[in-house]
């Protein structure tokens, strides 16, 4: 691939990341690339007709996404992620006035790094049920203009903020301002605005699941563009090259091809959209439906996980919090993630077999394994491996501020990654 396809593909990424403000939004750009490419999709409620080396993909709450291409052979090659990412979101009755102010209720959604969320251009992001003759209906909305502000405190009023940090409390000082106080009801301010942005009536609007995001776009960075600056990189960067990885593997293949984008992976996966629920493996049973239950079980015997999720790319300003041996680098190549204690699903034989796909692919690859003094987060590998009893690795391409609102990696390793899911799925 030359240098201009390239950069064309890192626009692409950050272009797709900025139109997925929630994952609604993420699902809804990948659903439509999908039917671009020409995958059917199919509803979970339907009988399916499956034909050989077919396109197919599903969804679950507008927010989960499965896609296969059907194999001719038992066995799946699936690389899983997941749409959702640490944020703010909109309580149920989220409006109020106070100091003259109107502002908004929020939770905390995930292991968000607050301070990063403060003094940013904010906007609103996510699904809004609207009232219909028969039946409610669903309309995604995204305000792209700056609406809300979460302003630090002056430092004339904290002076030792700059040595003590910054201290949040949740309750009382995430709140954001979005208007000043009139004579309309808070929430009814809200309500209009977003029956203005949908062009429908505010009493139509039964119900909404809102967040907030920033507003600012994603961009390539760096002396000679070597860094992607963008929120939500961990983890739709590893959605959008697995992807593509699919789309662009257009070589016939025995095994079924898959990927599976789960929600609430911040929050733990345990929701019917998430990792921790029956969705892979009921859609992986209805591919083999024709076979029996051994078949099935056969077949799962005959498959391989990739847990891709964003890795710790080692801080230069923190390389303290890094063990030595274990410092990848932006740019560097794919990470494999490990852990004695299985947050991360790899193990020994998985591990050798990324590298050999790497190998093969001419990328480079680097491994991380956290401090043995420090807490190690998890993904959806060790869920995954539970549910399904699947040979699994943990993989993700190294970042920097993960978990901030805006996010830092390396623009050459999101090519890799892709160039290595695509060696996976024609792999023999």
């Amino acid at each position: 691939m030359n240098q201009r396809s390239k950069t064309d593909r890192i626009q692409n990424l950050l272009k797709f990341i900025d139109r997925s403000p929630t994952p609604f939004h993420a699902v809804q750009e990948m659903s439509d690339t999908l039917l671009d490419k020409g995958f059917v999709e199919l509803k979970e409620a339907d009988a399916w007709k499956l034909a050989p080396n077919g396109k197919y993909f599903l969804t679950r709450n507008d927010s989960s996404l499965i896609a296969f291409v059907v194999g001719s052979k038992p066995g799946f090659k699936i690389i899983g992620a997941h749409t959702d990412s640490p944020n703010l979101r909109l309580k149920p009755q989220a409006g109020y006035a106070k100091n003259g102010y109107l502002q908004l209720g929020v939770e905390i959604y995930g292991g968000v790094l607050l301070s990063t969320w403060t003094d940013r251009d904010l906007s609103l992001a996510g699904r809004v049920i609207l009232a219909g003759k028969k039946n409610p209906s669903t309309k995604l909305i995204r305000f792209e203009q700056a609406l809300l502000r979460i302003p630090q405190l002056a430092i004339h009023l904290n002076q030792d903020v700059n040595k003590r940090g910054l201290l949040l409390n949740e309750q009382i000082h995430l709140p954001p301002i979005f208007s000043m106080q009139n004579k309309s009801a808070p929430d009814e301010v809200l309500k209009k605005m977003v029956a203005r942005e949908l062009k429908c009536k505010p009493a139509d609007i039964i119900g909404l699941e809102l967040s907030l995001y920033d507003t600012q776009p994603g961009a390539v960075a760096g002396a000679e563009g070597e860094f992607i600056f963008s929120g939500r990189l961990d983890n739709l960067a590893s959605c959008h090259s697995a992807m593509h990885a699919l789309t662009e593997s257009t070589q016939k293949d025995p095994a079924t091809k898959v990927i599976a984008f789960y929600d609430h992976e911040e929050v733990g996966s345990k929701t019917a959209q998430g990792a921790g629920s029956p969705f892979l493996k009921d859609v992986l049973e209805r591919i083999t439906l024709n076979e029996k239950r051994e078949g099935f079980l056969r077949a799962l015997a005959n498959s391989f996980f990739i847990s891709a999720d964003m890795a710790h790319a080692v801080h230069p300003n923190y390389s303290d919090k890094h063990d030595d041996q274990h410092m990848p680098i932006l740019n560097g190549g794919p990470v494999i993630k490990s852990n004695a204690n299985q947050r991360y699903a790899t193990d020994a034989v998985s591990s050798v077999w990324f590298e050999s796909l790497c190998k093969k692919a001419g990328v480079p690859v680097q491994k991380f394994v956290v401090r043995s003094d420090l807490g190690c987060g998890s993904t959806i590998g060790p869920i995954t491996a539970a549910n399904l009893g699947m040979r699994t690795v943990d993989v993700g391409n190294p970042m920097l501020s993960m978990h901030s609102i805006r996010e830092m990696a390396g623009a050459k390793d999101h090519e890799s990654m892709i160039k290595v899911f695509k060696q996976f799925f024609h792999s023999a």
